[in-house]
């Protein structure tokens, strides 16, 4: 059977608890390996995300999730989880045929995706209130109550696991959700609405639609019924929504871009290192908003450095995720031809500023969206390639003499996401730590954590955090009730 042959000729929108969408409006959704058309996309316009937040708005004010018992809900995302679980593999397999990454990958976000509802199935009950004393005469308390519609504006690179992210905590602190898929790789999210209805969730408690930025997303973003918005993307669409947002007075979680930078100490491990930079930026082909795009190393230890990360991106084999099902060192496709050759004009730039390219650099024959896995030695940390996010399978590295040197590099970009410390040493790790401007600093692991540790951006990374209970906290607002006696 081919790829294409996995999925229907044309795939619809789900709103208000049908499927819907017109041939007419569809677009191609494209395997990145192959070029092969894998399925038409039925494109939602203005008038279906009216549709859809209408239905959810619906949903909120019956009632009908937010005045069940938390315990319901969480057993309503407990029975999702447990939906997608059985279906993993077909899940799986979508992912990588729409998106290109590894099959291991692929199964790797749709468990993170089932984590993602479990954990939030288990706070659901956990939100309470506070009374506050007043004295004798008053009796005042809190109530948390949610907010209402909350839009979920989805990013190409991990379409699956992201959409979890948002919509688990936002279903469990019961907001009926409008998801906007990203019209590369829609056809993962589907499985939502499957999931949905499988588990007999209202009707209109999750609508998924796929639409355009510039319409479906623009049209969502600026919605007068939506009560909050969740975007992870590009910082110019994140200033776009929050515009959008500002002009309703609608609180956002923005998680946008980053350049995050492992400052490397002399006394680091090495080859404990080498792991953490094949999951940092080969991991998704570098397709990765807190990827480590940047190699701070002591100058006593670059050329080390330089020759294990060459040697690193050379092992790797790069070819079609369908055949890549086991874990190793190897990477698939880029998410498209256009994101690819976006990268390749970065690393040109990068020769142009005298930059050197250690390994890799090029793109690979054939027809996919195949790049080699690349290592470029920058001596400006002003330079292009060391300040701006490539979002590609691209590593910088640059060396430093002192602490404080290495504090300003990693420190020198717009960005501020997620910055990795390696070192034997626990005070100058903490001191380092501190010192670094980000919303997550790892020390001696890249991707230390879990679904259970708060994630979010500075500066224009963005603002708000997701994952752990500040992620919960996001989709609720506290009502304060003054009784006098």
């Amino acid at each position: 059977m081919s790829a294409a042959a996995c999925f229907a000729e044309l795939s619809l929108n789900h709103i208000d608890g049908r499927w819907v969408g017109d041939a007419a409006t569809a677009r191609p959704v494209i395997d990145p390996a192959t070029g092969v058309e894998l399925s038409r996309q039925a494109m939602a316009g203005a008038a279906e995300v009216d549709l859809a937040v209408r239905a959810a708005c619906r949903v909120h004010r019956s009632g009908a999730l937010s005045a069940l018992r938390p315990v319901e809900r969480a057993r309503m995302l407990h029975r999702m989880a447990a939906f997608i679980g059985a279906n993993q593999a077909q899940i799986a397999l979508t992912v990588t045929l729409e998106q290109g990454k590894p099959l291991w990958e692929a199964r790797v976000e749709v468990a993170g995706a089932v984590r993602f509802l479990e954990y939030y199935a288990n706070l659901a009950e956990s939100l309470e209130g506070r009374s506050i004393p007043l004295g004798g005469e008053y009796v005042d308390f809190t109530e948390v109550e949610p907010r209402g519609v909350t839009a979920h504006i989805i990013p190409w690179n991990y379409p699956f696991e992201m959409t979890a992210r948002s919509l688990a905590p936002a279903l469990a602190c019961g907001n009926p959700c409008v998801v906007k898929t990203p019209e590369m790789t829609p056809l993962s999210n589907l499985w939502y609405a499957r999931a949905a209805e499988a588990c007999a969730l209202p009707a209109g408690a999750v609508n998924i639609v796929c639409g355009l930025g510039a319409s479906a997303g623009a049209a969502l973003a600026s919605h007068p019924l939506v009560n909050l918005i969740v975007f992870t993307g590009s910082v110019k669409s994140g200033i776009a929504v929050a515009h959008a947002a500002a002009e309703n007075v609608v609180p956002t979680i923005l998680e946008l871009g980053g350049k995050s930078a492992a400052i490397v100490y002399p006394d680091a491990d090495l080859d404990a290192f080498e792991t953490n930079m094949r999951y940092g930026i080969f991991y998704n082909a570098g397709q990765t908003c807190s990827a480590m795009s940047r190699v701070l190393v002591h100058e006593s230890k670059v050329e080390e450095l330089l020759e294990r990360a060459s040697a690193l991106a050379r092992a790797l084999s790069v070819g079609p995720g369908v055949e890549r099902a086991e874990e190793g060192l190897n990477m698939g496709a880029l998410a498209s031809g256009e994101r690819r050759d976006a990268v390749l004009n970065m690393v040109s730039r990068a020769r142009a500023e005298d930059a050197r390219i250690i390994a890799g650099g090029s793109a690979l024959g054939g027809a996919g969206a195949f790049m080699q896995p690349t290592v470029i030695r920058a001596t400006d940390p002003a330079c292009q390639i060391a300040q701006e996010e490539v979002f590609g399978p691209v590593l910088t590295v640059l060396s430093f003499r002192t602490d404080q040197e290495a504090h300003e590099i990693a420190n020198g970009t717009r960005f501020g996401l997620v910055a990795g410390v390696f070192t034997r040493d626990l005070e100058r790790a903490m001191k380092t730590a501190r010192a670094l401007r980000g919303g997550q600093v790892f020390v001696n692991e890249w991707f230390a954590g879990g679904v259970e540790t708060p994630f979010g951006g500075v500066g224009q990374s963005g603002f708000g955090r997701e994952k752990g209970r500040e992620g919960m906290m996001n989709y609720v607002q506290t009502k304060n009730i003054a009784i006098r006696l």
